[in-house]
């Protein structure tokens, strides 16, 4: 079985975190994809403004439609900074016999070098990364043990953040259509982001 491991915060999810898992999931024939909401991302210097549980449930309210998503409180467990190495090591060990494939967005292709452990990381597991525009993904520059471990995709392109659909919330304007009516209303239910 072929899974696809999107890692992130969703603070909070919404409809790009999912284009792009069901773009990697066509393009690259993936099982699955399983999402993992980070507790303490290393390379965020901020934290996220929604607690795990909370951020937790919006993923299970967002991928609930979806019968090859699936979300995962792994790293949300963890009381430290949440390492994607780490990660795989505890999946591989608890889903032996799948193959992990982590999506990442053009973006992050290019500090693939800066992770934790990055080296030993590219062994356990492969990468695909969603072209953005504006973005070049520049595998020829990245260290050897990384260019064949890199696959791209493409997907349609949406242009909202995470980061921007809170900014919304405080500014009391919509976001209807940026992400699920179930994380909507969780969100405006709940106060989250000053709604």
């Amino acid at each position: 079985m072929q899974v696809g491991l999107m890692g992130g915060t969703f603070d909070p999810i919404h409809y790009g975190h999912l284009l792009a898992a069901e773009s990697a999931r066509e393009a690259c024939s993936l099982d699955e994809v399983w999402f993992i909401p980070s507790a303490h991302p290393p390379l965020k210097p901020n934290s996220p403004k929604a607690g795990a549980k909370e951020r937790l449930e919006m993923v299970y309210r967002a991928i609930d439609f979806q019968p090859h998503f699936r979300a995962l409180d792994i790293e949300l467990e963890r009381e430290t900074t949440s390492y994607t190495f780490d990660t795989i090591a505890e999946l591989k060990e608890l889903y032996p016999g799948r193959e992990f494939f982590f999506i990442i967005g053009a973006d992050r292709v290019n500090d693939l070098p800066k992770w934790h452990r990055i080296e030993e990381l590219a062994k356990q597991v492969s990468f695909i990364a969603l072209d953005r525009p504006g973005t070049p993904i520049l595998a020829d520059q990245l260290p050897e043990y990384l260019q064949g471990r890199i696959r791209r995709c493409e997907m349609p392109q949406v242009d909202f953040s995470s980061t921007d659909i809170r900014q919304r919330v405080r500014e009391r304007r919509s976001i209807r259509f940026m992400t699920p009516d179930k994380v909507f209303q969780f969100i405006q239910r709940n106060d989250l982001y000053g709604s």
